[in-house]
């Protein structure tokens, strides 16, 4: 056993090295914070609704929380309540049951308020579309700003489209 420790102080450790993506990585949430900083002179209220997804773009939400990706570094947080939220982050197809849910969502964010479709049944209804259990994408019940597609979309993605909604909302007129 000592031994084995000995040898692993002395070797190098087995990681891989930094790839392509992390300056990509990098280089979006620069534009992302300071977009945010310019924008909102704060930061920005992100709450997330699950509107009857398979969960696949909510572990990709989720893991913008964690140490690699830094939301909270840059200038991000979600919220629990759409009455503090800048921006709603919506996954998956509307169900019948959500959609006054979803509605309600809507209506309670204060204006000007974005709204953000992440991942193909959001955006276009995926393989649910449109029938008698759902209402298809997000668009067919409240208005959609930005859709990120993709099953699930990676994390840099997010960040893109939530940077495309905000340079959006800096362009409107006031």
């Amino acid at each position: 056993m000592r031994r084995r420790l000995f040898k692993n102080l002395i070797r190098a450790p087995c990681t891989e090295p930094v790839s392509g993506w992390r300056v990509a990585l990098e280089a979006v949430g620069a534009q992302l914070q300071g977009t945010i900083t310019r924008t909102l002179g704060r930061s920005l209220a992100i709450r997330e609704v699950d509107a009857g997804s398979c969960n696949g773009c909510e572990l990709e939400i989720h893991a913008l929380n964690n140490p690699l990706y830094n939301l909270e570094g840059l200038g991000i947080r979600f919220v629990a309540s759409p009455r503090h939220a800048d921006l709603l982050l919506v996954t998956g197809p509307v169900s019948r049951h959500m959609e006054i849910a979803l509605r309600r969502t809507y209506e309670a964010t204060p204006d000007p308020k974005l709204v953000v479709a992440v991942g193909d049944c959001a955006c276009t209804g995926g393989i649910f579309g449109a029938g008698y259990a759902s209402r298809g994408r997000i668009a067919n019940v409240i208005p959609v700003d930005v859709a990120v597609a993709g099953c699930p979309p990676d994390p840099t993605r997010l960040l893109t489209g939530i940077l495309t909604a905000l340079e959006g909302r800096s362009a409107r007129p006031r």
